[in-house]
């Protein structure tokens, strides 16, 4: 489908990745999800494609392109892998664009060429064990200590953790006693005191690398303060917004890829003497799928769009994730009805769609949270009036 927000570079962009995952990444896909092994080999390769700093500027070695480009990598990679999609959007939406938005200069210089360019991986801290949805409840805390930090606490389900060169995380100040708020850090591999958790074992994007952190007295120069002291929070904010339409871009995909295999199934299948796409429940289930992908489509690439015209987009990001992420969980339940006993065999492919799918309702913002973000916008909007 053409959309008003795509130019011809887009065009290309997307056939280029397209290409790419349909040649590179499906052949080897199944054989990731069943080992959970992490694509080091296929990650390289996107840093040759230019795939890992897309919306990073030229003058830090990115490719200096838009939101709406980074979006139709997510989604590419997505209909394909979603495992290899959420690595790149949580490398360039979380581990990356912190450090763009809120570094100073010497942070930008030292950092942003490499994960431009994809030698090394970026990662985002946040979640802990008792501070999920509630992110304002960090325990996490950085003691300031002279010219250093003294870091403790623990950061749960942090994606990429075990593959990244450099992690940003966030953590109350400690100054004199007194809490100062919440504050971003970066933090390097390897550093005394950092210590990583084992892979989990998940339900779905089981070739993504999922840790937990552990800060056991962690020590970091004063430099490594990521941002103003205390903007942590609002720092977050702004990272996750931005955040949710990769993860938006990211359902987009997975539900689509999911469609397109109950596509192909309804129209080889036989039953009773036809396709099975010939019978009316069937086909009014494939005339929704698409209908609904259409509708988010248009949200997921709107919300990019609004961002790149440098407009608000905390409720338009969150429309795209909550829709196309219920939506993409939705799909997936109905490709496998449509594959019958098929469905829940590997050999088909659809149920990995289906154990994908489910956490793109809880990361980066559960449906509840962003039912509460959208609700507080309209009625703001409703009191302007």
């Amino acid at each position: 489908m053409e959309l008003p927000y795509f130019s011809e570079e887009h065009q290309l962009l997307r056939d280029m990745v397209a290409d790419f995952a349909r040649n590179e990444v499906a052949p080897v896909t199944d054989e990731l999800d069943r080992d959970g092994r992490f694509p080091a080999e296929l990650v390289a390769k996107m840093a040759e494609l230019g795939l890992m700093g897309i919306p990073i500027p030229q003058e830090y070695d990115g490719a200096g392109m838009d939101t709406v480009s980074y979006s139709i990598a997510v989604h590419e990679l997505a209909k394909v892998d979603a495992s290899l999609a959420i690595t790149a959007a949580a490398h360039i939406s979380l581990g990356t664009m912190p450090i763009l938005l809120f570094g100073n200069e010497e942070q930008k210089k030292k950092y942003l060429p490499v994960l431009a360019t994809g030698k090394m991986l970026g990662a985002f801290g946040l979640t802990e064990p008792g501070a999920g949805s509630d992110a304002g409840a960090t325990q996490t805390r950085a003691h300031r200590q002279g010219d250093r930090f003294v870091v403790t606490g623990e950061k749960a389900f942090c994606t990429n953790a075990g593959q990244a060169g450099v992690i940003v995380f966030t953590a109350r100040l400690i100054d004199d006693g007194e809490d100062q708020g919440i504050s971003a850090f970066l933090v390097e591999k390897d550093t005394p005191g950092l210590r990583l958790g084992k892979p989990e074992k998940k339900m779905g994007w089981r070739a993504s690398d999922t840790r937990s952190l552990y800060f056991e007295e962690l020590e970091l120069p004063t430099q490594n303060l990521l941002g103003k002291p205390a903007r942590g929070f609002s720092q977050f904010l702004e990272t996750l917004a931005g955040g949710r339409i990769s993860v938006g871009a990211l359902s987009l995909g997975t539900g689509e890829g999911a469609y397109e295999l109950a596509l192909k199934y309804a129209s080889e299948r036989e039953a009773f003497g036809q396709k099975i796409g010939q019978f009316q429940a069937v086909r009014f289930n494939l005339a929704d799928m698409a209908t609904q992908l259409e509708a988010a489509r248009h949200l997921v690439y709107h919300a990019s769009w609004l961002k790149d015209q440098g407009r608000s987009v905390i409720k338009s990001a969150a429309m795209a994730k909550l829709y196309a992420s219920e939506l993409a969980m939705r799909i997936a339940i109905d490709a496998i009805q449509i594959h019958g006993g098929y469905g829940y065999i590997r050999e088909y492919q659809v149920e990995r769609f289906f154990r994908d799918a489910k956490v793109l309702e809880i990361g980066e913002g559960t449906s509840e949270i962003q039912r509460m973000i959208i609700a507080r916008a309209i009625l703001e909007e409703a009191q302007r009036i």
